[in-house]
């Protein structure tokens, strides 16, 4: 199963180096990491998807929580979450496609950031599966390039991670 364990950490030299450690010492896959600092100039938030049964995740959770650098940690797996990623991606354009190209992008919320003769850059957040269908969408031959920058994750409600 797949789980969002959004971090808490302190904001110092060598701290995303011994989570990510954590996870390559024990054979746990990273799917996505995200890190930046918080309005707290001492503190981080990391956030790691991962995969794996709930003894795995526990395991990862209590595994972590022993880290010196961690405040405090939540999974979001656990608790009705909102869920986002940023995708950008260029794709070819000709005369003849912009135009579907760009209904397309607006069908699916997107937004055209860079035009030049033969593409764009579009710029679009949603869930994983809306950005993997933005791309199967356009189909294969126009994607150029596709830059993503992994889920990042909060709780609904007023339960969430801070202090």
């Amino acid at each position: 199963m797949r789980h969002i364990i959004s971090i808490l950490i302190e904001n110092e030299a060598g701290a995303l180096s011994r989570v990510a450690g954590l996870f390559s010492a024990r054979g746990y896959n990273i799917e996505s990491l995200t890190v930046a600092p918080t309005e707290d100039e001492t503190l981080s938030r990391m956030t790691v998807v991962t995969s794996g049964s709930d003894s795995v995740i526990e395991q990862i959770t209590k595994q972590l929580n022993k880290l010196i650098d961690v405040v405090k940690l939540i999974d979001l797996a656990e608790s009705v979450h909102v869920e986002r990623e940023l995708m950008m991606l260029k794709v070819k354009t000709t005369n003849e496609t912009r135009e579907e190209v760009k209904r397309l992008a607006d069908i699916f919320r997107g937004k055209i950031i860079d035009v030049t003769s033969a593409s764009y850059v579009i710029e679009m957040t949603g869930t994983s599966s809306k950005l993997d269908a933005f791309v199967y969408a356009l189909g294969e031959g126009v994607v150029i390039e596709v830059v993503r920058s992994g889920s990042v994750g909060m709780s609904r409600g007023e339960k969430g991670l801070h202090l």
